[in-house]
C-alpha cells in the first residue's frame, strides 16, 4: 500500500527529478530515506517503539515540526539506522547525503528554515575498496560460457556491449533500435545525461548477428523500439539481465559469485585502462561526471607493481 507523504516531501521529490535531473530510482531512494527519518522523528515525539516505526503515518508532518529538528536528532537517526536497522557505513552515508540535500532545499530554495541543522552533519567513514572485476582471461572464459540457447545471440550481444563499452545495466536496458547510428551508440545515462560512444567491430558484429538471427523472429519485434527484447517481445528489465548474467557466471565455473552486470562494467573499465586508455577517455566512455569516480578503475595489481619495480634500470646489485 502506498503511504501518503507530506506536501513538502512531494515538492522536494519533484525538484529532484525536474530540476536536478535525478532518475526515478534515485528519487525512490530519497523518498524512502526521508520518510524513514520523519517516522523516526514522530516515534520520538510519541514514544513509539522502534519495532513499530514502519507503521507510523507521516502525512501530517509540518514545517513547524521540521524547524524543531536539531543536529542531535540527525545523529540519533543515523545511530538508529546502524543499531536497529543494521545499515552499513555506505548505506548510512547515503542517508546523510539525502538529509543534507533535503534540508539544503528547505533552507536555500524554499526559504522555510532560518538554520540548517544538517550543515554540520558528518558522514560515516567508508573504507575504500578496489572494485571487483575480471581480468581479460576470465572475461574470455565468461564469454565462452554463454550457452547456445534460444537467446544466445541476444545474450552474447549484451555481454559484448557490457565488456566493450562499460555500460550500466539501466543504460543497456534503455537502449532503443534508434540508439544506433552507423558506428556510434547514443546512451542515456544517470540524470538523463546523454553521451555517444564509438562501436568497434566486435560490437557491430554482435548487434548485426542478434538482429539477423534472433530479434527478427521474436513475436512483436517489429512494433517494439527496444533493442533487447524478452521472449514475449517486451523490453528487458534490470532484474532479468541480472539473472542472465548470474546464470552465465555459474556456467563459466569462474568460482566468483560476485560477478554482476555492474561488475562487468568494472571489468570493462579495468581492462581498457590496462590496455592504454587514459583517464579522461575512460571518463567519457563510462559517463562519469567527475574524473575522481573514474579513478577507482586505475588500481594496479600487486604483481604488476612488483614487475614495474623489478624492471627499473637502477635495480642492480653490486
Amino acid at each position: 500500500m502506498q503511504r501518503e507523504i507530506p506536501r513538502l516531501l512531494k515538492d522536494f521529490l519533484v525538484y529532484l527529478t525536474t530540476i536536478k535531473g535525478k532518475s526515478p530510482r534515485t528519487r525512490k531512494e530519497y523518498e524512502y530515506d526521508i520518510s524513514l527519518f520523519l517516522r523516526f522523528i514522530k516515534s520520538l515525539d510519541d514514544d513509539i517503539p522502534a519495532r513499530k516505526i514502519d507503521e507510523i503515518n507521516i502525512k501530517d508532518v509540518t514545517i513547524d515540526r521540521i524547524r524543531k529538528i536539531t543536529l542531535e536528532d540527525l545523529y540519533m537517526f543515523i545511530e538508529f539506522c546502524e543499531i536497529q536497522r543494521n545499515n552499513s557505513a555506505a548505506t548510512r552515508a547515503r542517508k546523510v547525503a539525502t538529509l543534507k540535500s533535503f534540508f539544503k532545499y528547505l533552507k536555500g530554495k524554499r526559504k522555510l528554515l532560518e538554520d540548517n541543522p544538517a550543515d554540520e552533519l558528518e558522514s560515516p567513514k567508508i573504507g575504500k575498496k578496489s572494485p571487483i572485476y575480471m581480468n581479460q582471461g576470465e572475461a574470455e572464459q565468461f564469454i565462452a560460457a554463454i550457452k547456445h540457447s534460444n537467446h544466445y545471440y541476444r545474450n552474447y550481444c549484451m555481454v559484448i556491449l557490457f565488456l566493450n563499452l562499460g555500460l550500466r545495466v539501466s543504460e543497456l536496458c534503455g537502449l532503443d533500435i534508434n540508439s544506433i547510428h552507423d558506428r556510434t551508440l547514443r546512451i542515456v545515462g544517470k540524470g538523463d545525461k546523454e553521451r555517444t560512444v564509438y562501436l568497434n567491430n566486435a560490437c557491430l558484429s554482435s548487434i548485426r548477428n542478434y538482429f539477423e538471427k534472433e530479434r527478427s523472429s521474436i513475436h512483436g519485434a517489429d512494433s517494439n523500439t527496444a533493442l533487447f527484447l524478452s521472449q514475449k517481445g517486451t523490453r528487458l528489465t534490470r532484474q532479468t539481465v541480472a539473472k542472465i548474467i548470474k546464470q552465465i557466471n555459474m556456467d563459466s565455473e569462474l568460482k566468483n559469485d560476485k560477478i554482476t552486470p555492474h561488475k562487468l562494467r568494472h571489468s570493462a573499465a579495468t581492462i581498457m585502462y590496462k590496455h592504454g586508455a587514459d583517464i579522461r577517455s575512460l571518463q567519457q566512455i563510462l559517463g562519469h561526471t567527475s574524473v575522481s569516480t573514474t579513478q577507482i578503475y586505475t588500481h594496479v595489481e600487486d604483481k604488476e607493481i612488483q614487475h614495474v619495480l623489478e624492471s627499473n634500470p637502477f635495480n642492480q646489485t653490486n
